[in-house]
């Protein structure tokens, strides 16, 4: 037969009378009435090209079709509500699913520490994996369910749903004893400074590329460096100063050997917001990290 043409209802009265082996009784656990169960097993047979149930006193016993179709059935249905069970609901202590998230480097810096923290604590078997990818291909690797969410300043990520997470601004890393610091007041370097200054640049971080393009500055630039990660350990080294968020930059200033300076940056300050797709905004495991992710990152909202 083809199963195009099947009620999945047909097969649920068919289970309730094996079961009960009485139409009115399956009529009864189903809420229907008797002649619209037996007019369902009436269906079925014409379908299946078998009687299916042989009246007997009392009730009915199945055909040995409806014995070997009784298990067939009995294992799909209890799958298939198995499936629409986990549609609706998630449980993060027993899931052991895995999320896939977009992070620059210096996001999984900023975000998984305090990120698996939670995640250990609320849903220990979750597994997470972070995959960085270029602004262009983000919203449809969303869209794709590739990715679950994405998390960063992505001004280039358009037709995503987002949430802002915390603002923050670009500042400047220089090591504890540049010589720059001596000339500088109330902690503020002047586009005089900056000119005198000389920087290593993140390829993968455009905006940082941006505000140096916009101050003139690019013949300053004596390093060009794939990953801001690597980049504190070269200015504490050296006479090298980095654009990079304030908000990292001040973990930095907190380990003692740098200092972190305003300056006249334009465009300075920014959003880093969380990005997931329409596609997957009802999804309850999507909403439960999304909920997650805000709780553990948003500033006051």
């Amino acid at each position: 037969m083809d199963i195009s043409g099947l009620d999945l209802n047909l097969l649920r009265v068919f289970d309730a009378v094996f079961r009960h082996g009485s139409v009115s009784r399956a009529a009864q656990e189903l809420g229907l009435s008797q002649p619209a169960a037996s007019q369902a097993v009436t269906r079925l047979r014409q379908l299946l090209g078998d009687p299916l149930f042989e009246r007997m006193h009392g009730g009915v016993r199945p055909t040995p079709r409806a014995e070997r179709l009784a298990q067939a059935v009995r294992t799909a249905m209890a799958t298939l509500e198995v499936a629409l069970a986990e549609a609706h609901s998630f449980e993060p202590q027993e899931a052991r699913q895995r999320f896939r998230i977009h992070l620059s480097d210096i996001g999984e810096a900023r975000f998984l520490p305090p990120l698996m923290q939670a995640l250990r604590e609320q849903a220990p078997h979750v597994q997470l994996e972070t995959l960085p990818m270029p602004m262009a291909e983000i919203a449809d690797a969303l869209d794709r369910g590739s990715l679950d969410i994405a998390i960063g300043f992505l001004p280039g990520v358009t037709g995503t749903q987002q949430q802002v997470l915390l603002s923050d601004h670009y500042a400047l890393l220089l090591r504890k004893a540049h010589p720059v610091l001596k000339g500088v007041r109330q902690g503020r370097l002047s586009a005089a400074h900056l000119r005198g200054l000389d920087f290593v640049a993140v390829r993968s971080h455009s905006e940082t590329l941006r505000m140096l393009g916009a101050l003139g500055l690019q013949s300053r630039v004596r390093l060009s460096a794939a990953h801001f990660m690597a980049v504190p350990s070269i200015v504490r080294q050296t006479d090298l100063a980095v654009i990079m968020p304030a908000e990292i930059a001040d973990t930095f200033e907190r380990l003692g050997d740098y200092v972190v300076l305003q300056a006249d940056l334009p465009e300075s300050e920014f959003d880093v917001s969380l990005h997931w797709s329409w596609r997957f905004a009802q999804e309850p495991a999507n909403q439960w990290l999304r909920a997650l992710v805000c709780r553990v990152f948003a500033q006051g909202r």
